[in-house]
Protein backbone atom coordinates (compact mmCIF):
# COMPACT_ATOMS: atom_id res chain seq x y z
CA UNK A 1 0.00 0.00 0.00
CA UNK A 2 1.20 3.73 -0.92
CA UNK A 3 1.32 6.43 1.47
CA UNK A 4 -1.81 7.26 3.31
CA UNK A 5 -1.78 10.57 1.94
CA UNK A 6 -1.78 9.21 -1.98
CA UNK A 7 -5.24 7.22 -1.31
CA UNK A 8 -8.64 8.54 -2.16
CA UNK A 9 -11.95 8.18 -0.58
CA UNK A 10 -13.97 5.66 -2.65
CA UNK A 11 -16.69 5.25 -0.24
CA UNK A 12 -18.26 4.46 3.23
CA UNK A 13 -19.25 1.60 5.49
CA UNK A 14 -22.85 2.37 6.17
CA UNK A 15 -24.01 -0.63 8.56
CA UNK A 16 -23.58 -4.35 9.33
CA UNK A 17 -25.81 -6.55 7.38
CA UNK A 18 -26.86 -9.80 8.88
CA UNK A 19 -24.43 -12.05 11.18
CA UNK A 20 -21.52 -13.35 9.49
CA UNK A 21 -19.74 -10.17 9.09
CA UNK A 22 -20.86 -8.39 5.89
CA UNK A 23 -21.26 -4.88 6.05
CA UNK A 24 -23.58 -2.50 3.39
CA UNK A 25 -21.00 0.18 1.49
CA UNK A 26 -21.54 3.19 -0.11
CA UNK A 27 -19.41 4.01 -2.93
CA UNK A 28 -18.83 7.74 -3.91
CA UNK A 29 -17.18 6.32 -6.64
CA UNK A 30 -19.02 4.86 -10.17
CA UNK A 31 -15.98 2.21 -10.37
CA UNK A 32 -17.14 -0.69 -8.51
CA UNK A 33 -13.94 -2.80 -9.39
CA UNK A 34 -13.49 -0.89 -5.54
CA UNK A 35 -15.22 -3.71 -3.91
CA UNK A 36 -14.55 -6.32 -6.15
CA UNK A 37 -12.94 -9.76 -4.94
CA UNK A 38 -9.60 -9.00 -3.94
CA UNK A 39 -9.88 -5.41 -3.82
CA UNK A 40 -7.92 -3.96 -1.01
CA UNK A 41 -9.68 -1.09 0.73
CA UNK A 42 -7.92 1.32 3.72
CA UNK A 43 -10.30 2.03 6.78
CA UNK A 44 -8.62 4.11 8.94
CA UNK A 45 -4.71 2.53 9.85
CA UNK A 46 -6.22 -0.94 8.85
CA UNK A 47 -6.07 -2.81 5.17
CA UNK A 48 -9.57 -4.32 4.38
CA UNK A 49 -9.21 -7.29 1.47
CA UNK A 50 -12.53 -7.82 -0.26
CA UNK A 51 -13.78 -11.86 0.01
CA UNK A 52 -17.16 -11.19 -1.57
CA UNK A 53 -19.40 -8.31 -2.55
CA UNK A 54 -22.75 -8.22 -4.02
CA UNK A 55 -25.03 -5.33 -5.41
CA UNK A 56 -28.09 -3.75 -3.30
CA UNK A 57 -29.97 -1.16 -4.04
CA UNK A 58 -27.77 1.85 -4.30
CA UNK A 59 -24.79 0.05 -2.28
CA UNK A 60 -23.23 -3.14 -2.12
CA UNK A 61 -23.26 -6.11 0.47
CA UNK A 62 -19.05 -6.93 1.19
CA UNK A 63 -17.39 -9.19 2.91
CA UNK A 64 -14.19 -8.43 4.23
CA UNK A 65 -11.26 -10.73 5.14
CA UNK A 66 -11.35 -11.40 8.91
CA UNK A 67 -14.19 -9.62 9.61
CA UNK A 68 -16.32 -12.45 10.48
CA UNK A 69 -19.42 -11.76 12.91
CA UNK A 70 -21.98 -9.36 12.94
CA UNK A 71 -19.85 -7.24 16.34
CA UNK A 72 -16.51 -7.34 13.79
CA UNK A 73 -18.97 -5.68 10.69
CA UNK A 74 -20.52 -3.38 13.40
CA UNK A 75 -16.83 -2.07 14.41
CA UNK A 76 -16.82 -0.92 11.07
CA UNK A 77 -19.68 1.15 10.46
CA UNK A 78 -19.20 4.82 9.38
CA UNK A 79 -15.90 4.28 8.70
CA UNK A 80 -14.51 6.25 5.56
CA UNK A 81 -13.48 3.53 2.49
CA UNK A 82 -9.87 5.13 0.83
CA UNK A 83 -8.38 3.43 -1.81
CA UNK A 84 -5.40 3.72 -4.38
CA UNK A 85 -6.02 5.64 -7.43
CA UNK A 86 -7.20 3.41 -10.69
CA UNK A 87 -4.30 4.51 -13.39
CA UNK A 88 -6.85 4.93 -16.14
CA UNK A 89 -5.27 7.28 -18.86
CA UNK A 90 -9.04 7.18 -20.87
CA UNK A 91 -10.56 8.56 -17.45
CA UNK A 92 -10.55 12.23 -15.80
CA UNK A 93 -10.43 11.88 -12.20
CA UNK A 94 -11.47 14.76 -9.67
CA UNK A 95 -8.08 14.55 -7.85
CA UNK A 96 -6.78 15.55 -11.11
CA UNK A 97 -8.63 18.47 -11.99
CA UNK A 98 -8.63 20.23 -8.50
CA UNK A 99 -6.25 23.23 -9.14
CA UNK A 100 -6.11 22.47 -13.27
CA UNK A 101 -6.48 25.92 -14.92
CA UNK A 102 -8.93 25.85 -17.39
CA UNK A 103 -8.73 27.05 -21.19
CA UNK A 104 -11.68 27.61 -23.49
CA UNK A 105 -11.29 27.67 -27.33
CA UNK A 106 -10.08 30.48 -27.85
CA UNK A 107 -7.16 30.05 -25.55
CA UNK A 108 -8.41 32.09 -22.52
CA UNK A 109 -7.53 31.52 -18.79
CA UNK A 110 -11.06 31.16 -18.04
CA UNK A 111 -9.92 30.75 -14.17
CA UNK A 112 -8.70 27.31 -11.84
CA UNK A 113 -11.05 24.32 -10.84
CA UNK A 114 -11.52 24.56 -7.19
CA UNK A 115 -14.43 21.87 -7.05
CA UNK A 116 -16.12 19.61 -8.82
CA UNK A 117 -19.89 19.40 -8.56
CA UNK A 118 -22.08 16.24 -8.93
CA UNK A 119 -25.08 16.87 -11.34
CA UNK A 120 -27.09 14.42 -13.06
CA UNK A 121 -26.69 15.83 -16.61
CA UNK A 122 -23.16 16.55 -16.83
CA UNK A 123 -20.86 17.11 -13.51
CA UNK A 124 -19.82 20.97 -12.68
CA UNK A 125 -16.38 22.30 -12.86
CA UNK A 126 -16.60 24.99 -10.36
CA UNK A 127 -14.17 27.54 -11.07
CA UNK A 128 -11.99 30.15 -8.67
CA UNK A 129 -14.14 32.75 -10.40
CA UNK A 130 -17.55 31.27 -9.70
CA UNK A 131 -17.99 30.13 -13.35
CA UNK A 132 -19.72 26.24 -13.67
CA UNK A 133 -18.34 24.21 -16.66
CA UNK A 134 -19.66 20.99 -17.72
CA UNK A 135 -17.84 18.20 -18.00
CA UNK A 136 -19.38 17.17 -20.92
CA UNK A 137 -17.39 20.55 -22.89
CA UNK A 138 -14.23 19.35 -21.79
CA UNK A 139 -11.53 18.66 -24.95
CA UNK A 140 -8.45 17.56 -23.55
CA UNK A 141 -6.17 17.73 -20.48
CA UNK A 142 -2.38 18.05 -20.11
CA UNK A 143 -1.24 16.97 -16.58
CA UNK A 144 0.58 19.41 -14.24
CA UNK A 145 4.37 19.03 -14.41
CA UNK A 146 6.64 20.18 -11.97
CA UNK A 147 5.82 23.76 -10.99
CA UNK A 148 3.36 23.79 -14.19
CA UNK A 149 0.12 23.20 -12.69
CA UNK A 150 -2.32 20.95 -15.28
CA UNK A 151 -4.52 22.69 -17.80
CA UNK A 152 -7.91 21.73 -18.86
CA UNK A 153 -9.23 22.63 -22.04
CA UNK A 154 -12.72 22.97 -23.02
CA UNK A 155 -14.86 24.03 -26.25
CA UNK A 156 -17.60 25.84 -24.62
CA UNK A 157 -20.56 27.49 -26.00
CA UNK A 158 -20.24 31.06 -26.75
CA UNK A 159 -21.60 33.19 -23.80
CA UNK A 160 -21.20 30.40 -21.53
CA UNK A 161 -18.89 32.67 -19.20
CA UNK A 162 -20.55 35.73 -19.60
CA UNK A 163 -23.46 34.12 -17.18
CA UNK A 164 -23.70 35.92 -13.89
Amino acid sequence: MTDTDDLLTVGHIRKAHGLKGEVVVRLSTNRDERVAKGAVLVAGERELVVKASRPKDADFLVLFDGVTSREDADELRGTELRAEPIDDPDELWVHEVIGAVVIDHDDVERGTVVEVEANPASDLFVLDTGALVPAIFVAGFESADGDTPAKLFVDTPDGLFDIE
